[in-house]
């Protein structure tokens, strides 16, 4: 069940309401939004039922929900959310590209990749400080290092920051220096870090487990969701299956399947999901027709030496035509490009 309280509303209304449903032997788990909040009520519907709670002060309405996934549920919020990371929209009547680099190797490497990420359009920089990586020899990533390179690359280039955060006890330190924290496919259920997220009071982009049903992955999402934040969004990144044609296979039709269960914006990564440079464009094009809200690519000035997934990066002639891509697509299905952000004093 969840209230959703007027724009009214007291914190006393609100305090009252967490007291009321504590002594029903509920819990009550309290979500600020930017227009209004809301209060998941965890227990026995039938007592809450009996608390008359639409009468209470500040009360808009008392909804009940079918779905385990309360908070984000569609059920909950029928239209869907528009998620600002910095300023820039992820959802409502935008498509959102996000380019950078795998990992952060170098100043140099970093810059030079984000000029590129604007040159495909992009509005927001990705870019791995911290990797997660299958083999313990592989390059794990350059730590705070890595998030103050991309600070100094945010202040030339305008572009706020997506970056991974693979610890619940680094969630402050990334936090720091982030506009958004990226939780990766491997942490999708660890969740003491979904937890730590949630209260981080940044944006959250959420991968899909590689092993994780669409119900799975929307439960993750409300780990965060009862910690008070709702401002996340989705990534599908493909799905581990018997193919071996491709590093994963991506699955489109949650695009559409999440955008009906959730409200949260649904965003695609044509990189990780392909594995190869090949596939990005055709991928992101199926993930923009399909609806996506948003595509998150890999692009890297020297890919051939680069430490972290070189062969899906996209390079040269790729880079004008995913920008050529993103501006005339989303047209189609009634979306416009988000625009990359200007440097501070330009």
């Amino acid at each position: 069940m969840v209230i959703v309280m007027g724009p009214g509303a007291t914190r006393e209304h609100i305090d009252n309401l967490v007291d009321l449903v504590a002594a029903a032997g509920g819990e009550a788990y309290v979500t600020r939004g930017v227009s209004r909040t809301i209060i998941g009520l965890v227990g026995d519907v039938r007592q809450f039922e009996t608390l008359d709670l639409r009468a209470m002060p500040g009360v808009s309405d008392v909804l009940r929900i079918s779905v385990p996934y309360k908070l984000v549920s569609s059920e909950n919020q029928p239209t869907r959310s528009e998620v600002s990371v910095a300023g820039v929209p992820i959802g409502g009547d935008h498509m959102t590209v996000v380019a950078g680099p795998c990992a952060v190797e170098t100043p140099e490497q970093t810059l030079a990749a984000a000029q590129m990420a604007k040159a495909a359009g992009a509005a927001l920089l990705r870019g791995g400080a911290y990797k997660p990586r299958t083999s313990p020899y592989a390059f794990q990533g350059l730590g705070e290092t890595g998030l103050k390179i991309l600070s100094d690359v945010r202040t030339e280039t305008g572009l706020p920051i997506v970056t991974e955060v693979v610890d619940a006890a680094d969630v402050d330190l990334v936090a720091g220096y982030a506009d958004m924290l990226q939780i990766g496919t491997r942490n999708m259920q660890n969740f003491a870090l979904l937890q730590a997220a949630g209260e981080a009071g940044r944006p959250v982009l959420l991968k899909r487990g590689m092993n994780a049903t669409i119900e799975e992955w929307l439960m993750a999402a409300e780990y965060i969701a009862q910690r008070g934040n709702l401002d996340i969004v989705l990534c599908e990144r493909g799905i581990r299956t018997f193919e071996k044609a491709t590093r994963n296979t991506l699955d489109i039709s949650a695009v559409p399947v999440a955008q009906s269960l959730s409200h949260l914006p649904v965003i695609v990564d044509p990189s990780h999901s392909g594995g190869k440079r090949e596939l990005v464009l055709p991928l992101s094009r199926a993930a923009i027709a399909a609806g996506a809200d948003g595509v998150i690519v890999d692009v890297h000035p020297t890919p051939e030496t680069a430490l972290c997934d070189g062969p899906q990066a996209l390079v040269g002639g790729d880079i004008a035509e995913l920008a050529r891509v993103a501006e005339t697509l989303p047209p189609l299905l009634g979306r416009t490009l988000t625009a990359a952000p200007q440097p501070a004093g330009v």
